[in-house]
């Protein structure tokens, strides 16, 4: 099995302040970057498969007087990295709790249903009753729709995204000067 492959991901901002979400009101840079680049990185970032390693590079316009950005950078990426892939391992637990729940309670409905249906079936006979009969089964089939589309579909993308986020979480991250 041949290693993950390494992609590359540069963002070009004019100053380290760009980064990081204006709003935060505490002075450290812990968890939340600007949506912005946010967004860039998410977006770059997904159009890779999952099990992709990235090295990310901030190429600054202007470095800050302080000294070099690269430590404070690489952990404010890497902390909110670890949040979003915390986000979505807890999303997609709530997911599939959501999923059992729905599923316990689809059965419960259509096994309700099929033994009505059946019952109509056998004491009476008539359009009406077919009809009402045909009704509850497909009723009790369409009270399974959701369970199934959590478990065949929703879960995935979910998982797909936290994979992607821890990835990003263990990025090489570089911060260089220039345009």
């Amino acid at each position: 099995m041949s290693a993950p492959s390494v992609h590359r991901i540069e963002l070009r901002l004019r100053e380290v302040s760009q980064l990081f979400n204006s709003m935060d009101p505490t002075p450290f840079h812990h968890k939340d970057l600007d949506p912005d680049a946010e967004e860039f990185i998410e977006s770059w970032a997904l159009e890779f498969p999952p099990d992709s390693r990235f090295q990310i590079t901030v190429h600054l316009q202007q470095m800050p007087p302080e000294g070099d950005p690269g430590a404070l950078v690489a952990e404010a990426i890497h902390n909110f990295f670890d949040y979003k892939a915390e986000l979505a391992r807890r999303e997609l637990r709530q997911l599939l709790l959501q999923g059992r729940t729905s599923l316990v309670i689809g059965l419960g409905f259509l096994a309700l249903c099929l033994l009505a249906a059946n019952a109509i079936g056998e004491f009476a006979s008539g359009t009406v009753l077919t009809i009402g009969r045909e009704s509850l089964t497909i009723g009790g089939w369409v009270a399974m729709w959701r369970p199934i589309q959590i478990f065949l579909y929703d879960w995935w993308p979910l998982r797909r995204r936290g994979r992607i986020y821890r990835n990003l979480a263990r990025a090489q991250v570089r911060v260089s000067e220039g345009k």
